[in-house]
């Protein structure tokens, strides 16, 4: 006997999550791996890098800062647009983790991302005569380097002057830990900070280091402009060679059970002294 029912299908198996295609897969491989070589390129190139939404816009503004590549992606495309900033080159348009490829992902980058030269920097010769300056003896640490670029900015610093050897290139986590500082405070690098502060002094720039363990608290020492503060490497502390071309020696005096500061927290601490006690 004949049945009128439709013959029995199988019912094909769910789908599930869709494997990328090998060709795709190697085309992301390729791209990943240009993407990185462009940023080593960079960086052998002398090349510095930018990124986040202020240390970009601070060198947008900056005529002296010449541009060489700018990644954006389609929000802080439309935010420059909303605030009127024309990029100097024109911008690629990038998403979030093209940019996160060059830059790291803990890297906080806001959308931006640039490749500039290095702006031209003073020498201890041409650098300018009067102010304040900071001197950094070794202190390695980009973040901390670059809060104090920040800090030197939001004073009107007229130089920070910092060793060949054993400092951070303005480059990547410093520039954005000093959050468009760099447009705006020269960067004098020396071979040798002894002999800098020296010719310092027989300049008539007064020199004080900080030090924990000075014989008169920073408030004491009857300061003059122009004046370099002079700041040692946590831990370490300035070395004996340039606490001996210092003409006074300071300390910060803490009144709570903490005596020891972040070095870029002394130095906002001591800009702060010197702009009350010892003004332009």
């Amino acid at each position: 006997m004949s049945s009128n029912r439709p013959p029995h299908h199988r019912r094909p198996p769910a789908a599930g999550p869709a494997r990328p295609r090998p060709d795709h897969a190697r085309r992301e491989a390729a791209r990943a791996r240009a993407e990185r070589n462009a940023s080593r390129d960079a960086c052998a190139d002398d090349i510095v890098v930018l990124y986040g939404w202020r240390p970009v816009i601070e060198a947008i503004a900056n005529p002296r800062r010449v541009f060489r590549r700018l990644l954006a992606t389609e929000n802080a495309l439309r935010r420059l647009a909303a605030e009127g900033l024309q990029p100097p080159v024109a911008p690629e348009t990038a998403r979030p983790e093209q940019i996160e490829r060059l830059v790291g992902p803990d890297a906080v980058h806001q959308g931006l991302y640039a490749e500039a030269e290095p702006l031209p920097g003073p020498t201890l010769e041409s650098m300018p005569q009067h102010g304040v300056f900071l001197v950094l003896d070794q202190i390695t640490d980009p973040h901390n380097v670059g809060a104090i670029v920040r800090t030197a900015a939001a004073f009107g610093v007229s130089a920070v002057i910092t060793t060949a050897r054993h400092s951070p290139a303005a480059t990547g986590v410093l520039a954005k830990s000093a959050s468009g500082g760099l447009e705006h405070v020269p960067l004098v690098t020396v071979r040798n900070l002894a002999g800098a502060l020296q010719t310092m002094a027989e300049r008539g720039v007064q020199c004080i280091g900080l030090d924990s363990a000075g014989p008169a608290p920073l408030e004491e020492i009857p300061m003059r402009r122009p004046l370099a503060l002079v700041l040692g490497a946590e831990g370490k502390g300035l070395r004996q060679l340039t606490r001996a071309r210092c003409q006074h020696l300071a300390r910060l005096d803490m009144p709570g059970a903490i005596r020891s500061l972040n070095v870029s927290n002394a130095a906002a601490i001591s800009l702060y002294a010197v702009s009350r006690l010892c003004p332009a």
